[in-house]
This record gives C-alpha cells, sequence and structure tokens, in this order.
C-alpha cells in the first residue's frame, strides 16, 4: 500500500465511540460529509502516493473551520483551493492556523516539497465543540478537561501508534504548541517512547492571534527546525 492508501484507510477508520462529557460533541467529518473523505482523499492521492516515510508534525486536534471540516490538517476551504489546486463541494470555510501553515510551506519550497518530507495530523485526530449558554459550538481541546483528556487517552494511544505504522520516521517528531499540548505529548513520549525527540513549536493560531508582527520571524523558527529532521 501506498502511504495515500494508509492514510486513507486510516481517515475512514477513525470512530470516536466513547461516552463524552455533558456539552461536548466529536467533530468528524468523514462520517459527517462524504465529500469531505472524497476530497481528502484525492489531496492525499495526489501528495502522498508513494511509499517512503515522513517525519510526523502533530498539532492539537481539528479545529470546526480547518480539518473538521476539510479533513485535511491545519487546511481551510481557501487553502484548498488555492494551493492545493482542489476542491469541497458547497463549503467554504477560513481558518487562522491554515494561512500561517500554508505561508510556512510555501517558505518551505510549496506544497509538494513540504508534503514529501511531513504528515500533518493531532495528538487527537478528531475534534471536539462544546455548547455555549447560547447553543453555540466552539472549538474544544482534548485538555481543556480532565475527564476528556482521560476519556480520549485510549483513542490518542491507538491513533499515534496506527499512524507510526503508515510509514513515520520516528526520530522526530514536531508538536505544534509550546504549552500545554506539548507537556501532554512530551509526557505521553517519556511513557511510550514513540519518537526519539518532540521539537516544540509555537502553535499557528496562537502566531497568528497574539504575534501576528512577528510573524516572518516565526515563519523563519519553522523552517530553521523543520530542514533540520
Amino acid at each position: 500500500m501506498t502511504f495515500a492508501e494508509k492514510v486513507i484507510a486510516f481517515n475512514i477508520s477513525l470512530q470516536f465511540s466513547l461516552k463524552l462529557p455533558e456539552n461536548i460533541g466529536i467533530m468528524n467529518p468523514f462520517a459527517e460529509n462524504p465529500d469531505a473523505l472524497k476530497t481528502a482523499s484525492a489531496f492525499y492521492h495526489k501528495f502522498y502516493n508513494d511509499e517512503h516515510p515522513r517525519t510526523l508534525i502533530l498539532g492539537i486536534n481539528p479545529g470546526r473551520f480547518g480539518a473538521g471540516i476539510t479533513g485535511i490538517p491545519f487546511t481551510d476551504t481557501k487553502r484548498l483551493t488555492e494551493n492545493c489546486e482542489l476542491e469541497l463541494p458547497g463549503v467554504s470555510t477560513y481558518e487562522l492556523s491554515s494561512v500561517f501553515v500554508y505561508e510556512v510551506i510555501i517558505a518551505y519550497g510549496g506544497v509538494k516539497a513540504f508534503y514529501n518530507d511531513f504528515y500533518i495530523s493531532s495528538v487527537c485526530p478528531l475534534g471536539f465543540v462544546i455548547k455555549d449558554e447560547k447553543g453555540r459550538e466552539k472549538n474544544y481541546n482534548y485538555y481543556d478537561s480532565k475527564a476528556l483528556q482521560e476519556i480520549a487517552m485510549p483513542f490518542i494511544l491507538k491513533t499515534i501508534k496506527d499512524q507510526i505504522a503508515m510509514g513515520i520516521d520516528t526520530s522526530v517528531c514536531y508538536c505544534l504548541g509550546t504549552g500545554k499540548n506539548y507537556k501532554f505529548l512530551h509526557a505521553l513520549n517519556e511513557e511510550m517512547r514513540f519518537f526519539k525527540k518532540i521539537v516544540p513549536l509555537e502553535h499557528p493560531r496562537y502566531i497568528m492571534q497574539y504575534k501576528s508582527k512577528q510573524k516572518e520571524g516565526y515563519v523563519e523558527k519553522y523552517i530553521t527546525l523543520l530542514k533540520l529532521h
């Protein structure tokens, strides 16, 4: 099987059947929208149709306007169309994190060069939402409550193992998020020894929301560290 075929099989297999805490829901674009699976599959066939290993980059969990819709980590529909030349019919999304990640991808050498070397996923590859007092859904991270983190742990362990088995180079894993995501992943790796080392990078959302004036410096930092792999 090619790397693409393994990722597509992994995406199809994703299920979160454990009982979630009250007011928290799961996002699974592959189960909710047949077009998301079709488009994501086209993406992986386009950029991963080979058998050589990739270095893993792990975010937190998919958001409502990126992978929670497209099924492709840190890729909203605008980046999907403009950079990957693919479309998700009937949907239009914009995600701040996706803007930054694709600036890094372009600086690295473009989509073909970047995806030839890296595979992006998340510590928890399905996303969560929580309803506020007015019933509106907001993104929710796996570490935002101890109860959810404990519930999600078996799913997190299984999916990391499954993705490593696709053909991941385990010499290094890049972690998007230098705070709670890195703390969790580092502790997990100390116990499980998935990777020889974990390299933390500031989360794209944090950079775009709080450090946008220093964005070019962060792009350079990403490129410098990614090229060390």
